[in-house]
């Protein structure tokens, strides 16, 4: 999972200054659109994560970012949703979580009951990728889609794995919200990843506070 928020990058209009007058609007894309878009998005891909700290983590290329990509679409349910203002300024995108509590595999202690409880319930929804170039009139871009992508799956809960040495990400995904609730190993690789969750709407917040107190101790690291 990648998260990019623009590190400080401001959308330019063709002056070279900020497009003060552009409006962001979000989209919903479905599977064949996001294949059509594929281009755009592996651009949008490596200009985001050129604006990044270079002693930061490097992320994985434009190939693998495609190879990613594509095969999420493939997944049962996938969606995408995109912010646009004149160009492409933004995407995330992901797919349902099954009710079998497999996504949790490989999870390094018991998973909360409460989230053991929404994956049963079918409201989970895996958030695999946020890109976001900064628009200066729209700070909260990242907040927008994710909350989107989420409210048009009727999903209360979102769901992120991240490489534990991804910083940047990590980084990223707490500021708009995200609670570190664990590590996790999956059987495909040697990496260590951080599980996340982004609660929506004040009732499963409520149902993860236990969660939130917890997030400071596993953020270490």
């Amino acid at each position: 999972m990648t998260a990019w928020p623009g590190w400080g990058q401001q959308h330019k209009s063709r002056g070279g200054q900020s497009s003060a007058g552009d409006t962001v609007r979000l989209r919903r894309v479905n599977r064949w659109s996001a294949e059509r878009l594929g281009a755009e998005l592996a651009d949008l891909y490596g200009e985001s994560c050129a604006t990044a700290p270079a002693e930061e983590y490097l992320p994985p290329g434009r190939r693998d970012f495609l190879t990613r990509l594509f095969g999420d679409t493939c997944r049962p349910g996938f969606a995408m949703v995109i912010a646009e203002a004149d160009g492409l300024a933004g995407c995330t995108y992901g797919f349902p979580v099954r009710s079998d509590g497999f996504w949790w595999l490989g999870f390094d202690a018991a998973v909360p009951r409460s989230i053991e409880q929404l994956t049963m319930s079918g409201g989970v929804f895996a958030i695999t990728e946020i890109l976001v170039r900064s628009h200066p009139q729209d700070r909260p871009l990242a907040r927008r889609l994710q909350e989107r992508l989420l409210t048009d799956h009727q999903a209360p809960l979102g769901a992120a794995l991240v490489d534990r040495a991804d910083h940047p990400t990590l980084t990223a995904l707490r500021s708009w919200g995200w609670l570190d609730v664990g590590e996790m190993w999956r059987p495909v690789g040697p990496t260590m990843l951080r599980a996340l969750v982004l609660p929506l709407g004040e009732r499963t917040t409520a149902r993860l506070e236990g969660l939130a107190e917890d997030a400071g101790t596993r953020w270490s690291g």
